[in-house]
Parts: C-alpha cells; structure tokens; sequence
C-alpha cells in the first residue's frame, strides 16, 4: 500500500513512522513537514499535504502527527474524501477503520511510544472497512456531508 506521513516536528515516533511502515511492506513515497527539510513543517500544512495524496490518488492511505495528534486530525478532515482519525490505542485504530472506513490515521507525537505505535498501526492495517448496510450508510453520509 502506498502511505504519505507527515509531522510537524521530527520527534517522538515521527522519526520511526516511514521505517515501521515500511517494515510492513508498505511503500513510502509522499513525505511532508519536518520529515521533508523542503516543506513548510507546520501540522496544517503538513497534514493537509499528506491528505491531498490520499484524495488526489498518490497514495492509498496516509498517516499525519502532530504533538496532540488533534490539530492534524482537523487538517486532514477539512480535505474533500478525507476521513481521518485520531488514535491513541490499537482498539481506536481497529474501530476507525471498520467503522468509519478512516483513511488517515493521526497520531499524537506527545503520547504515542514506540510499543504504542506498533500495536496501532497492525490494528489499523489489520483491519478492513465493515460491509455492514449501516455502517456503509453513514460513511456515504459523512462523504454527503463533506461535499457540502
């Protein structure tokens, strides 16, 4: 799967995000923030820029941090066909994905450990969307939603 990341500070497990998702099999192409020296490394232009590749089709999914995880999430949610999540625990991470079929996960650079990180991303990619006629229904609505 191709995955863009973005933080807006190289700390915390910003610095390990592009090597756990690589070790997954996942291709890391798309690099924004502070883990680009090219680009602006403030949260909403880094998180916007990691959700423009997943809108824009350069990447299948992305995953944005910032130091509460919270301002990223919003950046990232004001992009059309973006429905990211925050998630501090493997559970929120399974839920997101199923429930809500998120397609950025954000992440917070002040609480996620390593060991934390680890269990949230297999949750996340371990997980697939839900066909449940329900749960569909309110994805489509959200997307309605979004659209204006």
């Amino acid at each position: 799967m191709r995955i863009a990341i973005a933080a807006d500070e190289a700390t915390g497990i910003a610095s390990a995000l592009a090597a756990a998702l690589r070790e997954r099999g996942h291709s890391v192409d798309h690099i924004h923030g502070a883990l680009n020296p090219d680009e602006r490394d403030d949260w909403a232009w880094a998180a916007e820029a990691a959700a423009r590749d997943v809108a824009d089709g350069r990447a299948d999914q992305a995953v944005v941090c910032c130091w509460t995880g919270t301002g990223a999430s919003i950046a990232a949610n004001k992009v059309p066909g973006i429905r990211a999540a925050l998630c501090t625990d493997a559970k929120t991470a399974a839920g997101a994905r199923e429930w809500n079929d998120a397609n950025v996960l954000a992440l917070s650079l002040r609480l996620t450990s390593q060991a934390a990180l680890e269990e949230i991303l297999e949750a996340w990619f371990d997980t697939a969307p839900s066909t449940d006629d329900t749960d569909r229904a309110n994805i489509a609505h959200v997307d309605e939603i979004g659209r204006g």
